[in-house]
């Protein structure tokens, strides 16, 4: 099919041709004009919050709800892009491998099963690729590796749930260097608004376009008492007017730590000469799949005020390579010490960080309250100003906004080693126990 642009794709167009269609039938269009709905019904299916916004530069945010549309939007909009607009290499950009296959490609709203007979691409799972029969091609990537966006070219980009990436800005900056093919490049973002650095910094951009549509206006294609259930449990709640309703909830009910106060006190980098810094770790026993993080968390303090300076926290790591990440990066930094976690381990945390046979002291510190009881105090830190985060940390971060709140899931893992680092270095009154070796 010939580049026909997105002029289909406009409110006056959808109701002048379902005009037609009730006047005269779909015999009565012209062959052009069935061919054109046999290829893309969506067109008159659709509704206006699925539409792309015209005049489009660059991106195109959709924020919306749970089962609101926002995949199948997606998947239609780069099917017209590549079937009538002249669109020919797309990045497909999801959570995981997994995601991009499962939901993007393979699931009842992804672009397999958007397809017609005559337009369906092939799907080659081996090479993480679609081909379609004119030539355009897409390919899959995972936000878990932002570096895999290094190094491929495109003209178009479909990115879901980006309000879930752990990588979010990397993944995005190093999609936005690849996105330099064709006249016109653009990239389409459909997510629930979750208060993410990325998503936050999408919605203030200039080239950014936003469009919301909420699991409400989904309803004749959701189960029929889905929408009673949700409402019941979730309505006039923020997780309801995020997760329904697709809103951008800045700082959610029962959260300890704020966004807007992590970005307002954020810095470059910390200060040249620091009055004291360490590496705390709150250490995972298990190595299997599916097991907590280790946090590691490097901070530093100068004249009364607390400096975040590094995330080494990863997940499915065995002690002795926790050890040597936490002794590695206590190392570099000139640390003064490591602070660990005794709770779980006991003085087999010590014994893994002495084997690492960097010589830096270890703390080992015992827990006397919960965690929220923990986090507390630290949490007063940010509130009066007295603690900057030295750049971003989007894993750290996001896990701090979502402690204590409904979308909390899991164990706090980075969360509970910036306590510890920020309790060892800057606490005041009862703090843990501490035990020195």
């Amino acid at each position: 099919m010939q580049s026909t642009g997105w002029s289909p794709w406009t409110s006056h167009w959808k109701k002048r041709h379902w005009e037609a269609l009730r006047a005269m039938g779909k015999e009565g269009l012209s062959p052009s004009k069935r061919n054109l709905l046999n290829r893309f019904p969506f067109l008159l299916e659709r509704r206006d919050t699925q539409a792309p916004p015209l005049g489009l530069q660059r991106t195109w945010l959709l924020s919306g709800g749970r089962g609101a549309g926002k995949t199948r939007a997606g998947a239609e909009w780069v099917r017209w892009a590549v079937l009538a607009a002249g669109y020919r290499r797309v990045a497909l950009v999801g959570q995981s491998l997994a995601a991009v296959r499962e939901v993007m490609i393979e699931g009842p709203s992804g672009l397999l099963a958007t397809s017609s007979e005559i337009d369906r691409p092939v799907w080659q799972p081996s090479r993480h690729r679609l081909e379609w029969k004119n030539g355009a091609v897409a390919y899959a990537f995972s936000a878990e590796d932002p570096e895999s966006l290094r190094g491929p070219q495109f003209d178009l980009a479909w990115c879901d749930e980006a309000g879930a990436w752990g990588k979010g800005e990397a993944v995005w900056d190093n999609l936005q260097l690849a996105l330099r093919l064709g006249p016109c490049p653009l990239a389409m973002v459909t997510t629930t608004p979750r208060a993410t650095a990325l998503i936050r910094r999408l919605k203030t951009d200039p080239g950014t376009v936003e469009t919301r549509t909420a699991t409400a206006e989904n309803a004749a294609n959701l189960s029929p008492g889905f929408l009673g259930w949700m409402t019941a449990a979730y309505g006039g709640t923020a997780m309801g007017r995020q997760e329904l309703e697709g809103h951008f909830i800045d700082d959610p009910e029962g959260a300890l730590f704020l966004r807007s106060q992590i970005d307002a006190l954020r810095v470059a980098a910390p200060p040249v000469m620091l009055d004291d810094c360490i590496v705390a770790v709150d250490p995972c026993i298990s190595a299997r799949p599916g097991a907590d993080a280790c946090g590691i968390i490097l901070a530093g303090v100068k004249d009364g005020h607390g400096y975040v300076m590094g995330d080494a926290s990863a997940p499915g790591l065995a002690p002795h390579v926790w050890a040597g990440r936490a002794a590695a990066l206590a190392a570099a930094a000139g640390a003064s010490c490591i602070v660990a976690e005794a709770n779980q381990g006991g003085d087999m945390v010590a014994e893994m960080l002495r084997l690492t046979g960097t010589g830096v002291p270890v703390r080992l510190v015992t827990a006397r309250l919960g965690k929220r009881g923990r986090a507390g105090p630290v949490a007063a830190m940010y509130a009066q100003g007295r603690v900057s985060h030295a750049g971003h940390f989007d894993m750290l971060e996001d896990q701090m906004c979502r402690f204590g709140t409904a979308e909390a899931a899991g164990s706090p893992d980075r969360v509970d080693a910036l306590v510890w680092a920020l309790w060892a270095l800057m606490g005041e009154g009862q703090g843990p126990r501490v035990r020195v070796l």
